[in-house]
């Protein structure tokens, strides 16, 4: 396991090195997953089609491989190993219902050679991918696979309330047993497809504790970031229409709360960005060019396996989009707080993580050391909170729809303007009929104001009243402005309001 914890891309000279995982080379795990599920599936076939009962969600069947081969399975070259089928049913129920046919399965899974990923995860697991792109196969831990069992029921009662969810799709767990040792493998989705060149790729939790790309990650061509770099690459957020922010956000909220009813918690979101560049576009078709058609994903045969179909509603018009046009690949267009046009892919991963007694005990310890409401690990309901809050506010937004035009407010407002227009001219011209009938009258009270003022400098035992003074200012004031319009308008009165003046 130790080897295959050395996650990264393989360094030019030593790509031709092989990894292992429990002392086991990866191209036998490979060959005994072709071997066992090709064996499985088709044997499968044979029982006829019925109702999952819960029983069924409990059944292990186990048949045994020798290389030499025997009359039920064929020679291989592989160490002789024993391959289980857990739950084959109910398994099969569940790739129906996404629309995977055994033919299409066997095809995806047993037909090339299975695709190595060159960035396992932190954990040690080994990832595989078909050459069509459509399926991820994992190694999981014995806890994961046991914890996948009892979730089974729950899972199958999810998917047939709402098939349409960012949760991973699991379409078949098995385990091979060879030499006293147990490799545990599941089937999923493939979230990142590999003909569609992410330039940033992001694993969120939601929390601040030790979220950091380490140094070693970040050598790699391909890192995968996490919350702090992400607040500090795409520190406004991703932005989305109005009806995709909607639809995202409630299957976020969906997803989290089915999570929560389970007790999960530790889960992260995969999140991958494209950046729609021409430039980056015509590179990514020179090194697509020897790629045969025939194994392009653009023609994905699962249903609701895209990042656009997981958050899309049943009779949405995107559902066409999707399967139409190739170039997206299913992924959800958002745009940069740059303005640069984005095609997210996106999906909830490493979902088989208890609440148990392990956890809570990790849980307690970083609490003492460290701010308890940081770090990832926590009880699922203030995870699941704690999640979405980030995603609601820090990673996704909405784009604020835009005021009405001013041009259409004028022109909704030009009749209102007509029919105000003549009141306000008419107005305006009854003030300055009365106004000018004024101007003589105040003027003769000004000057009695100035003889009062006058008196009472020879009377000092008289005090003006504050009231008379204000009054002064304010005639004197209104004297002069109605003095200066009316010179402006009517030059003719100018004789009569300097003989008054002169009085």
């Amino acid at each position: 396991m130790s080897s295959a914890a050395e996650n990264g891309d393989a360094a030019p000279g030593k790509q031709n090195e092989e990894k292992t995982y429990k002392k086991t080379a990866s191209s036998a795990i490979k060959g005994a997953i072709q071997l066992g599920i090709g064996y499985t599936v088709g044997n499968l076939t044979s029982k006829p089609d019925r109702d999952v009962l819960m029983q069924d969600f409990y059944v292990v069947e186990s048949v045994f491989l020798p290389s030499e081969g025997s009359n039920l399975t064929p020679a291989h070259h592989y160490p002789d190993f024993r391959f289980k089928t857990y739950a084959p049913l109910a398994f099969r129920y569940f790739r129906e219902l996404f629309g995977i046919k055994p033919d299409d399965y066997l095809y995806s899974i047993c037909s090339e050679p299975l695709i190595e990923l060159s960035n396992p995860g932190a954990s040690g697991s080994l990832f595989f991918v078909t050459s069509d792109d459509e399926f991820i196969i994992k190694t999981v831990q014995h806890k994961e696979a046991e914890f996948l069992q009892k979730l089974l029921p729950g899972y199958y009662m999810n998917l047939n309330q709402n098939p349409r969810t960012l949760l991973p799709k699991f379409y078949g767990l098995y385990c091979m047993q060879s030499g006293g040792i147990n490799i545990r493998i599941v089937v999923m989705n493939n979230v990142l497809p590999r003909f569609m060149r992410m330039h940033f790729t992001y694993d969120l939790k939601g929390s601040t504790y030790k979220r950091r790309a380490s140094r070693k990650e970040r050598e790699k061509s391909n890192p995968t970031f996490k919350d702090l770099d992400f607040l500090q690459d795409m520190h406004e957020g991703l932005y989305f229409d109005t009806e995709t922010y909607n639809a995202l956000m409630k299957t976020l909220q969906r997803d989290c709360r089915v999570l929560e009813s389970f007790k999960i918690m530790d889960y992260s979101l995969l999140l991958g960005i494209h950046i729609l560049d021409h430039s980056l576009k015509d590179k990514e078709e020179e090194t697509s060019q020897n790629v045969p058609d025939a194994k392009r994903p653009g023609m994905q045969k699962v249903l609701y396996s895209t990042a656009m179909e997981s958050i899309q509603g049943p009779g949405k018009s995107g559902d066409g989009i999707i399967t139409e046009n190739p170039e997206t690949m299913g992924g959800i267009p958002a745009k940069s707080h740059k303005g640069e046009k984005l095609l997210l892919f996106m999906g909830i991963i490493d979902i088989l993580q208890s609440y148990r007694l392990m956890k809570k005990l990790e849980h307690s310890w970083k609490a003492l050391v460290y701010d308890g409401d940081t770090v990832s690990v926590h009880r699922p309901s203030f995870y699941a909170d704690r999640f979405l809050k980030f995603m609601n506010s820090r990673v996704f937004k909405k784009i604020q729809a835009l005021k009405a035009s001013p041009s259409k407010k004028r022109c909704n407002s030009i009749a209102a303007l007509k029919a105000t227009s003549q009141e306000i001219v008419s107005s305006i011209s009854q003030e300055w009929k009365e106004e000018k009938h004024d101007l003589l009258t105040e003027g003769q009270s000004f000057s009695s104001l100035d003889e009062e003022a006058l008196g009472s400098r020879h009377r000092p035992d008289l005090v003006p009243s504050t009231a008379s003074l204000f009054e002064a200012a304010s005639l004197a004031t209104t004297i002069s402005s109605s003095s200066l319009y009316v010179n402006e308008h009517y030059p003719h009165d100018r004789t009569t309001l300097y003989s008054n003046s002169k009085r």
